[in-house]
């Protein structure tokens, strides 16, 4: 029996799973780390605590299992959140800056104001927002103490979290990354497939910092045999919503799956044709096989789970996210309570970073069943802005199923709501753990050991099947309670489009 090792590294824990050469789940490490919020919309993480956290959960899967079985690793991870560490010691001269993190929206702004981003979209096929890596570096290049120099020097390296793992694993041997990470950096054409030299001047960023960019299934170096006892070979690198649209086996143009983790990514395949959007979604690579990028459209919501967190976290009104269903399905019907989760801003189609979290329609009997009802349906109406827009940008987006995966789609009341909003069956499947999946996938496929795309699709199974209960007059109107919520959230005072607002109705 051979295995397969995928490290999950997440915005808020990090997994390992162990899958056996069926893809079958034999074993699982977790842990959580510590977010750092050092000023208001920052959002960081230690380094050394994701490391520490791939040691440990990886240390866990393995249990009693001979590593010379492991016959690759796959990598995953959150993406946009960047590292820049020393070439020598390997050591980071910062805390990793998060995708959440809104510390440079006014280096942002001002490349807009002076007409930047089209070039940037056109390139990248993305929009000019903090939410990207470029800034992100830039900013620590400029406010860490002697680091511009030393970078200029080539003493110091940058990446993305799946880079600096890889750099550790292979105990400094390796600095790469796969090309679905790099076309979230905002430095990386995703037509040439290389970076781009314009982008890098916009940023000021040396281009001896960046890593090396490769296929998703490909050669990343062997682990040191100093941490887990053996030298694995590290073969499958994605980010984590690509590698989620792997694991749910959406490799045909017009398959669409969704993430609900921390935050929400939709991702449509659009196959080898790049879709330029009109409604602000974004165009990335799904993955890379055999130097050949297939391409997707893609929707962000900056948080979904996360809702759930503060409820727990910041208002207590739960000690536990289990608690949700029960009170969303107990929550007064006649109360409509809107929760906007803007807490760092609006993802697409807003893509508004200045806005922030709001509440409407309370009243004196709104309690805790009410804003739990309302945290849950906010992550329906964000996949209905999405799946709209995806509507009016693509034909090929017509009549999609959604499959979903991530740790909210445990409830079923959340799934429900979905494809009540969508009006649209959301399809759930029974290995709901696809970022994983896929990353072992793509290892698995490099060395031989999984087979075909198309082979790989056969083996997929649904689990449960949501299909709409709300007519549609119904979804309309509540909808529109959403979309008046959000206009009265954006800071900009804009309205939302007539096309994002028709489409699909």
């Amino acid at each position: 029996m051979k295995y397969l090792l995928a490290i999950d590294q997440g915005t808020t824990s990090t997994r390992a799973m162990l899958f056996d050469e069926k893809l079958h789940p034999r074993a699982v490490g977790q842990q959580e780390f510590a977010q750092h919020f050092p000023k208001s919309g920052w959002v960081e993480h230690d380094p050394e605590d994701i490391w520490q956290s791939v040691l440990a959960t990886c240390q866990t899967a393995l249990a009693g299992v001979d590593p010379a079985l492991v016959a690759a690793i796959g990598i995953t991870n959150q993406r946009e959140t960047v590292v820049v560490w020393d070439r020598d010691t390997g050591l980071p001269v910062y805390n990793a800056i998060v995708w959440q993190d809104r510390r440079t929206a006014e280096v942002c702004a001002r490349l807009k104001a002076a007409g930047a981003e089209a070039m940037v979209t056109a390139k990248t096929g993305l929009l000019l927002d903090p939410y990207f890596s470029a800034s992100k570096i830039e900013w620590i290049l400029d406010n860490v103490a002697g680091a511009r120099a030393r970078a200029i020097a080539g003493r110091l390296l940058v990446g993305t979290i799946d880079s600096f793992l890889i750099w550790r694993l292979t105990g400094g041997a390796v600095h790469a990354t796969d090309a679905t990470n790099a076309s979230r950096t905002m430095l990386y054409n995703i037509d040439s497939g290389a970076w781009d030299v314009e982008l890098l001047a916009l940023f000021d960023i040396p281009a001896a910092m960046l890593p090396v960019v490769k296929d998703c299934a490909d050669d990343f170096g062997e682990t040191d045999p100093a941490l887990f006892g053996y030298s694995i070979p590290i073969r499958g690198v994605a980010g984590d919503q690509q590698a989620a649209t792997v694991g749910q086996a959406c490799f045909k143009p017009g398959m669409m799956k969704s993430t609900y983790g921390t935050g929400c990514f939709a991702l449509l395949n659009t196959g080898a044709e790049r879709v330029a959007s009109s409604n602000r979604l974004l165009t990335t690579i799904a993955y890379q096989l055999d130097g050949v990028p297939t391409y997707a459209l893609e929707g962000s919501i900056f948080v979904a789970g996360a809702v759930v967190q503060w409820l727990r976290d910041g208002l207590r009104l739960i000690d536990d996210a289990s608690q949700m269903q029960g009170l969303a399905e107990a929550a007064d019907p006649a109360q409509h309570v809107y929760l906007v989760p803007a807490f760092t801003g609006l993802g697409a189609p807003y893509w508004d970073a200045e806005s922030r979290g709001a509440i409407f329609g309370l009243t004196r009997g709104t309690g805790p069943k009410e804003l739990a009802k309302a945290a849950l349906e906010s992550v329906a109406f964000q996949t209905r802005d999405l799946m709209q827009a995806m509507r009016a940008d693509w034909a090929g987006a017509g009549d999609t199923v959604l499959r979903v995966d991530g740790g909210m789609t445990a409830s079923d009341w959340t799934m429900q709501a979905v494809a009540d909003q969508l009006g649209a069956p959301v399809d759930r499947p029974v290995v709901t753990e696809t970022t994983a999946l896929g990353a072992a996938y793509l290892a698995g496929l490099a060395v031989g050991l999984c087979p075909s795309p198309d082979e790989f699709a056969q083996i997929w199974s649904l689990e449960r099947r949501f299909e709409p209960r709300l007519d549609k007059t119904t979804r309309d109107t509540a909808y529109a309670g959403w979309q008046d919520a959000v206009r009265r959230t954006l800071s900009t005072g804009g309205v939302i489009t007539r096309e994002i607002s028709q489409a699909g109705k």
